[in-house]
């Protein structure tokens, strides 16, 4: 299981900082040493030479956070006001980013020590830095020591106890004071690797069913003409991707050629292929699904917190996007937290696949990919929607959808994995699960279950590159895991915003609570494929998880089922809104341009929908209620029935 989850999940909001008593300066940073150095008694091998040049970043926190906490809730409470009345980068910048003075305080203390800025951002949250270790040691009062790592064959480096900083502006975090989890792709190769010449004869007899292309959209959106367009989607990496592979696959699959912004933060530089299948994976996934998108943003990066950070606060030209993915294990701090409520605040959505390792948890040492580091418990809710895997059965070649089940292999010691799913035990239940009946899967009352949702892991066929002596060779691969269903997902999302943008509603944003609410609703059957057969078992788990009717751990609630679900999230994610006293002369049910009378918003809300009607009075003519609704009626009472 890769506790990136279980961190991120647990640890949003709060920050941990200790501070000398009144008056003195210094503060300590906790959380920034790995835990598996207590965990598992490691011993230093020597420490990182002082000569040796490293490069960080330091994190502040959010001004007023209790504050953010409290607007993120607002703002996915379909009963609030302000449900779904997203900031923008510089609204969220100028009412919770820190002081300027704060940050000028950072960029002094460096300058005084020696650092060398290598990237600063508007919203001040967050600058890049560059130092020798002895001038970051002295300025830490901490040593940076390498130790063996105690799962993987190699030496990791990170600070002997917990960095102090004799400044007295508050700082969150600071990224790259060890390397003990390095980026892991999640995506795998299977056990047909295709050559250049069969380009095209990607599903025929020899080959076996592989799908690419507009096959995802054959099976889960067969009845919608949506395609991306007008939206762009981000990509989070840590690699880069050569071009001619996804001119290749698109030429194959004969898709529309689309756009992708390469987008470096720590100041990255784009590798064009050394093999790695991810990066180009991702984008082929997104187009796939929604093949006319207006842009794909590629970011590439060192540290997740400046990723996010530049993702939710664009500075190189790049659009803000609405829909992200990422197929990524990494080390996360108190700062990633934060940055994923900024996600959510602004209407931004984040799959995350869940992981190839069967039923969690595999490892409860944290050692198989990812830890998480310095994060408290909270009762804040996570903002990411996970993604779990299928195996997808069509007929035909690529013709229509006619089963699915668990994506399974044998175990994440005993071959390829399958999907990921089961309880993070460290993370408190979020709201949205409580209602859900766990007592067949096998799921809990009072701990997070995982995925969410799931899309197809397996028989997937990409294209990537190796360089070899300076020659790039391209291939046609036989991909499998989560990492091919989390893009999708993301390319999903982006029909359902370009259908919202063009209705004149807000984005989708932490759908996850929307989804939840269309799993437990009458509707559910009609807007999901309900994975009923499979399971994610292993040597170790073999009694968990199997599918179940409904939701269950290997793939939540299913995968989608075509515009019916494109409708159902517009439907509970936008409600309509209406104002007895509005006059402006544009009305369409917006929070700011609200229907005036309740009959225009009764015949505008679906089945299921929610009507928020927001200052008192009465409504006039008398509507007829034909449907199934809420009803909703704030500053004051409203008479709808005379």
């Amino acid at each position: 299981m890769n506790h990136l989850v279980s961190k991120i999940m647990a640890g949003l909001g709060l920050f941990a900082l200790l501070t000398l008593p009144a008056g003195a300066q210094r503060q300590q940073l906790q959380g920034q040493v790995p835990a598996a150095v207590a965990a598992f008694h490691l011993q230093p091998v020597d420490e990182l030479p002082g000569t040796n040049r490293l490069q960080f970043a330091i994190v502040l926190p959010p001004r007023n956070l209790p504050a953010l906490g409290q607007f993120v809730k607002d703002v996915y409470n379909r009963f609030s006001a302000n449900y779904h009345h997203y900031l923008t980068p510089d609204q969220y910048n100028e009412q919770f980013g820190p002081a300027a003075t704060d940050y000028q305080a950072v960029l002094d203390f460096a300058g005084t020590n020696g650092w060398r800025v290598t990237g600063t951002h508007p919203g001040r949250s967050l600058v890049e830095f560059e130092a020798a270790v002895g001038d970051l040691e002295k300025a830490l009062h901490v040593r940076l020591l390498r130790y063996r790592h105690p799962a993987e064959n190699r030496l990791f480096f990170a600070p002997a106890g917990a960095p102090a900083l004799d400044l007295a502006v508050p700082i969150q975090a600071i990224c790259g004071l060890d390397n003990y989890v390095l980026p892991q792709a999640k995506s795998r190769i299977g056990d047909l690797t295709m050559a250049t010449s069969k380009a095209g004869s990607y599903n025929d007899s020899t080959n076996g069913n592989l799908f690419m292309g507009a096959d995802f959209r054959h099976a889960y959106v067969p009845d919608t003409q949506l395609n991306g367009a007008g939206q762009a989607v981000g990509l989070q990496e840590f690699d880069g991707y050569n071009p001619r592979d996804i001119s290749a696959y698109e030429a194959t699959a004969n898709l529309p050629n689309v756009p992708v912004q390469y987008v470096p933060v720590d100041n990255k530089s784009n590798d064009l292929g050394d093999g790695d299948i991810e990066p180009p994976l991702d984008i082929e996934m997104v187009i796939s699904m929604a093949p006319n998108v207006e842009k794909v943003v590629f970011y590439d990066g060192k540290f997740i917190d400046s990723i996010l950070t530049e993702m939710t606060d664009p500075k190189q030209g790049e659009p803000l996007p609405l829909q992200i993915s990422s197929s990524w294990g990494y080390g996360t701090d108190t700062g990633t937290s934060n940055l994923m409520m900024r996600l959510a605040a602004q209407g931004q959505s984040y799959f995350y696949a869940m992981g190839d390792e069967g039923a969690l948890p595999v490892d409860p040492n944290g050692l198989n990919g990812t830890y998480t580091n310095g994060a408290d418990a909270s009762d804040l809710e996570p903002y990411m929607t996970t993604v779990g895997g299928t195996s997808l059965f069509m007929s035909g070649v690529g013709q229509a959808w006619t089963n699915e089940i668990v994506w399974g292999e044998n175990g994440p010691k005993g071959g390829p994995g399958g999907s990921a799913g089961g309880i993070l035990t460290t993370v408190p239940i979020p709201d949205y699960q409580k209602p859900v009946n766990m007592s067949a899967n096998g799921g809990s009352t009072t701990q997070c279950n995982v995925p969410d949702v799931a899309l197809t892991a397996n028989q997937v066929l990409s294209v990537s590159s190796t360089n070899i002596a300076g020659v790039y060779h391209q291939h046609y691969v036989y991909t499998l895991g989560t990492s091919c269903a989390a893009p999708l997902w993301a390319g999903f999302a982006a029909l359902v915003n370009q259908q919202a943008a063009a209705a004149g509603k807000p984005s989708l944003g932490f759908c996850t609570p929307a989804l939840y609410n269309i799993g437990l609703s009458s509707t559910y059957t009609a807007c999901f494929h309900d994975i009923t057969s499979g399971n994610n078992t292993w040597s170790n788990s073999p009694s968990a998880y199997f599918a179940r009717p409904g939701y269950d751990l290997c793939t939540g609630w299913g995968t989608p089922a075509g515009a019916s679900l494109i409708n159902a999230l517009i439907t509970v994610a936008n409600p309509q809104f209406v104002d007895f006293h509005y006059t402006g002369s544009v009305q369409n049910g917006s929070y700011y341009k609200p229907f005036s009378t309740l009959a225009q918003g009764i015949n505008a809300v679906s089945n299921y929908g929610s009507i928020f009607i927001l200052n008192g009075g009465s409504s006039d003519p008398t509507p007829s209620l034909t449907k199934p609704m809420t009803l909703t009626a704030q500053n004051g009472a409203a008479t709808i029935v005379h």
